[in-house]
């Protein structure tokens, strides 16, 4: 019946924001214009009690007859129409009682007192009663302990762990030769360069393996697009998942183009703003799971950058918190492009997309932009309220240098991380096959246990689309190496993808979680990313499960990892440069103590192309 009257009136819903009191208290009506068209006066409906209502122009004697007019055009039953007829009437004699004596009026503590109409009962649930409502504070508050403690981090925080500049310092040569990598595919390099082209910017950043001068917002998302392209740089898993050598893109165009305006900065500041990037974002990550309510985890390198750029760029602690707090209240990337059915190229530059963001967003707070100081806890409106289910961050531990001591990185595979150890397995089963004088047409099935988090990312059957889709399935990954015996970049292009054996082999292999790998994954201590693969072969053979809980960039295996990482930096640089000059720059970044010194225009100049 109440919906019958709310459509024959054509009420305007309107959110009421309420105080509560204990029985007793007055009840409260909310005025707002009514809703239809042809009267535009003013009605009134009580939040706390809203079966009662006072009609527009309560004055009016006409005002029910208007009313039930509208009933009537709405097309109700006759039998419902006398039924809000009636209803109608009492209401209007309900309205004769002015405002002011409603309010003053307590109400019954005896329920059963309350009016009620015919058809119009309350809904189930208690009546509560409310204060008057005396809109909402304009005091600013305090800034939130999340943004100042990134900020106190950031500008008081002494970095003096050895472990954490030299773990840097390959993780630096690491990323920009993932960038440079990234430049030999077109659909990389079509979204490169200035937006109009032809731009050239005085003192611009320099983007590593091109000739493009641009300003910073723009070379942030060039450097951090190409950085990220291939899903090929390092990584750090634990409730959320990210690479955060994903900050770079914004701290190199940052540091690059202030460098060449004459503010000294040198590599070891590069480092010192990497360290402070990663251990932002793996931070955050390590408890706090954004990806659970849909958001991509480069809202995080937005925070991040924005956070250390802001400190590069000359802010204070209080306009840095300013700037932290315009990366939170930006609108979020949503995972939407990393899932089935919509993955796509979008989740090779959102890390780009997020750097430039972070450099504008810091640089418009130099200019004076203020912040918004409960941008995370603001009640209704803040981002725990509206993004996070209410939930405040939990933290594992203070900021220090722990991520860059532990990040992981992709050295054998350009593999979604979830998958190396499984592709790793994958490759030993090639070799194992061979030597039995058998290939991945006699297989007959294939088993990987793994951790929860793959089964949820890369756990994936059907067709796959594109590039960008194919990295991150996990059965792909395998089958590919089970038959070519290699995983390489250009295993995901379509030429690649269009042999049949792959998807035949694809269809043959499931997953299931292990739930030992999926806690080890989470152990502060382990941090394992563990896969198992179990080959059973066409003629009944079944072979040595092969089980790998470190991949090669784990920090468990870092001493065996390291020279591969330096030689997958010389094949990166190879497709770029003669030798002579590969020479050059493996003799600059090689020496630790000096590299550190090096200014760094010096740095990114090594990288240009004529």
């Amino acid at each position: 019946m109440r919906g019958d009257i709310e459509s024959a009136l054509c009420w305007i819903s309107v959110r009421v924001r309420v105080d509560e009191r204990e029985e007793g208290g007055a009840a409260k009506f909310e005025s707002r214009v009514c809703g239809r068209t042809e009267c535009g006066e003013v009605e009134s409906r009580s939040p706390t009690f809203p079966n009662l209502v006072q009609p527009c122009s309560p004055s009016s004697p006409s005002n029910s007859e208007h009313m039930l007019s509208s009933a009537t055009r709405v097309g109700l039953p006759a039998a419902r129409r006398r039924v809000v007829a009636q209803n109608l009437r009492a209401l209007a004699t309900t309205s004769t009682t002015s405002t002011t004596s409603l309010r003053s009026q307590p109400v019954p503590a005896n329920r059963s007192s309350i009016p009620s109409f015919p058809g119009l009962s309350a809904s189930a649930g208690s009546f509560r009663t409310m204060s008057s409502h005396h809109g909402e504070s304009t005091v600013r508050p305090e800034a939130d302990k999340v943004l100042q403690d990134i900020a106190d981090y950031v500008h008081d925080y002494k970095i003096d762990s050895e472990l954490a500049f030299e773990t840097a310092r390959l993780c630096l040569i690491d990323t920009i030769g993932c960038g440079l990598e990234a430049l030999r595919f077109p659909d990389c390099t079509k979204l490169l360069g200035p937006v109009v082209e032809g731009t050239v910017v005085p003192n611009g950043t320099r983007v590593p393996g091109t000739n493009y001068e641009l300003d910073p917002v723009r070379g942030a998302f060039n450097i951090g697009a190409a950085i990220r392209w291939l899903d090929f740089n390092d990584c750090f898993l634990a409730a959320e998942w990210g690479h955060p050598s994903d900050n770079l893109g914004a701290i190199l165009a940052v540091a690059d183009h202030l460098n060449r305006q004459g503010t000294p900065l040198s590599v070891r500041d590069l480092l010192e703003a990497m360290i402070k990037a990663h251990e932002i974002q793996g931070g955050l990550a390590l408890l706090n799971s954004f990806n659970r309510v849909g958001l991509d985890h480069v809202v995080l390198v937005k925070v991040a950058s924005t956070a250390v750029v802001s400190k590069l760029l000359g802010l204070n602690r209080e306009q840095t918190v300013d700037a932290v707090s315009q990366a939170w209240v930006d609108g979020q990337s949503l995972r939407t492009y990393r899932h089935a059915p919509n993955t796509g190229p979008r989740k090779a530059w959102a890390a780009g997309d997020a750097c430039s963001r972070a450099v504008n967003l810091a640089l418009m707070v130099k200019k004076g932009e203020k912040g918004l100081p409960s941008v995370l806890t603001a009640k209704t409106w803040g981002f725990y309220d509206v993004l996070f289910k209410g939930k405040p961050f939990e933290f594992q531990m203070p900021y220090g240098s722990y991520i860059m001591e532990n990040v992981l990185f992709k050295i054998s595979f350009p593999a979604e991380f979830h998958a190396q150890t499984a592709v790793e397995a994958s490759l030993i089963l090639h070799h194992k096959l061979k030597e039995l004088g058998k290939s991945a047409a006699d297989i007959k099935s294939v088993r990987i246990r793994t951790q929860e988090a793959a089964v949820r990312i890369i756990d994936k059957q059907g067709p796959l689309d594109n590039f960008a889709d194919r990295d991150h399935a996990i059965n792909y990954m395998v089958a590919y190496p089970l038959i070519f015996g290699e995983l390489t970049s250009e295993s995901y292009n379509d030429s690649s993808a269009a042999d049949p054996r792959i998807d035949e082999l694809r269809a043959k292999i499931h997953c299931v979680e292990e739930k030992r790998f999926s806690v080890e994954y989470h152990d502060p201590a382990k941090r394992s990313i563990g896969n198992a693969l179990l080959v059973e072969l066409n003629d009944g053979t079944v072979l040595d499960e092969v089980e790998i809980e470190y991949p090669v960039g784990h920090k468990r295996r870092r001493a065996e990892g390291t020279p591969l990482l330096i030689n997958k930096f010389k094949r990166h640089i190879s497709y770029h440069y003669d030798e002579a000059h590969q020479k050059k720059i493996l003799d600059v970044v090689s020496d630790a103590a000096s590299f550190q010194k090096l200014p760094v225009k010096d740095f990114t100049d090594l990288f240009v192309k004529a």
